[in-house]
């Protein structure tokens, strides 16, 4: 099924401030007993007046970092949902994730909130971004529905993610094993919590947290009620960051330096008309940064014994040049790294995939559309609805950029997620 949609103004839910003596009335004690999540190897509870970003903020139990430049600006989030936050981590031999001064990855975020509807949602974080990056965009919203929620920070994060694991690949496939192992451990949680478990389960994400969504649905069914993505990867032979980045990264210089040939190799590999305001943003911040450090996890042997590449390497360096990578040239064993995390479209569950027409990270005809026709080849149609989102850009704190071609996408996830919720709803 799909769908077109004119995005509708930014709607903005009004904000509860906490009164001052509240907002910072966090503690571990005082009626607040600890909760186990099963298979953790430490956590921390905390009885907060705020779980969402409103509360968090203040007491210490979020990362705004973590989340900056997720949303548009001036986006106002729901609050005013006391409950229990439990921080912790599982059992892992890496250490990227450095929160709390921890140094221990497979970190998690669980919260509780005092007046449950007996749903859960679990999340993972987009790029290489820790367990709170969904914190304002996902956890607020579903909060303030009564949702529990778990984030999880996928098992690796940083720059430095491909140094996880032994062979190529590890690391990202550890992204799932994580996001199944913290689903089990909060529907448990949640059913000793609250007296009974879960009676509906979604999984939530964006761009990687998005993929993971995807990959829930096609391998761990049974643990979700549905899902929902946004500006979602794709992990294919024939479409990746891995076939569309290194095109940009070779016409964008030259179609800034005034190349007239250089525009229509960029429309060409993918990237949307009218997007041209992004370009220059994700050509310094992201498509190179993302190509070689995706490249290094699944292709470590390109560049010898370089880590991720060099950055900006002009196009016409030659071997170790992440600027003239071709996937398609690249030797068997690499090609079977990318099937080891590829998506197939067998979704077992109901998923809604929204996605951004002006996305140059994960444009729509390269991701999006793709897997689109990838659910449908395998039979799944009827479980999956596709929704393109006019002026939508891969995250809403791009908005700025071009405000007046761009619109957020936050406002398309809350009626998405409404939408999800009908449709999966458990009958009387």
């Amino acid at each position: 099924m799909l769908r077109r949609l004119a995005v509708v103004p930014l709607l903005l839910t009004t904000c509860l401030a906490a009164p001052a003596a509240t907002a910072h009335a966090a503690t571990a004690a005082a009626g607040c007993a600890d909760v186990r999540v099963p298979g953790a190897a430490h956590t921390v509870s905390a009885c907060l007046a705020d779980l969402t970003t409103t509360g968090t903020v203040p007491t210490g139990h979020t990362d705004p970092a973590d989340w900056a430049g997720l949303e548009a600006p001036g986006t106002v989030t729901p609050s005013g949902v006391p409950g229990v936050q439990v921080d912790g981590y599982f059992p892992d031999t890496s250490t990227t994730n450095t929160t709390h001064g921890w140094h221990h990855d497979s970190q998690f975020v669980l919260r509780l909130p005092r007046h449950w509807n007996g749903g859960l949602v679990v999340a993972g974080p987009p790029g290489v971004r820790e367990q709170y990056a969904n914190d304002r965009i996902i956890s607020d919203q579903v909060l303030a529905k009564g949702y529990a929620y778990a984030a999880t920070d996928k098992g690796n994060t940083g720059a430095e993610l491909y140094r996880d694991g032994k062979r190529p690949g590890d690391a990202v496939l550890e992204w799932h094993r994580r996001f199944a192992e913290l689903t089990r451990a909060a529907r448990w949680t949640a059913a000793a919590y609250y007296g009974h478990a879960p009676r509906t389960t979604y999984a939530a994400g964006l761009s990687a947290g998005g993929y993971l969504v995807r990959w829930q649905l096609e391998h761990y069914p049974r643990l979700y009620t549905g899902g929902i993505d946004w500006n979602a990867l794709v992990f294919t032979r024939n479409s990746s960051l891995l076939t569309t980045l290194p095109p940009a990264l070779r016409a964008y210089p030259r179609y800034r330096a005034g190349d007239p040939d250089a525009h229509a190799e960029m429309l060409a590999a993918g990237y949307p008309a009218g997007s041209e305001a992004l370009w220059d943003h994700h050509y310094r911040t992201q498509w190179d940064f993302l190509q070689r450090v995706i490249r290094e996890e699944v292709d470590p042997g390109y560049d010898g014994a370089a880590q991720a590449g060099t950055p900006f390497c002009p196009a016409g360096t030659g071997a170790g040049c992440d600027t003239d990578y071709d996937f398609a040239s690249r030797p068997a064993p690499v090609h079977r790294a990318v099937d080891r995390i590829a998506l197939s479209g067998r979704i077992r569950r109901p998923l809604i995939s929204i996605q951004g027409t002006l996305d140059v990270l994960t444009p729509p005809s390269a991701f999006g559309d793709v897997y689109h026709r990838m659910v449908t080849d395998a039979g799944r149609a009827a479980l999956h609805r596709y929704v393109l989102v006019a002026g939508g850009t891969h995250t809403d704190g791009l908005v700025p950029l071009a405000p007046q071609t761009l619109r957020p996408m936050l406002p398309s996830f809350v009626t998405a997620f409404a939408e999800l919720e009908a449709w999966t709803r458990p009958a009387p």
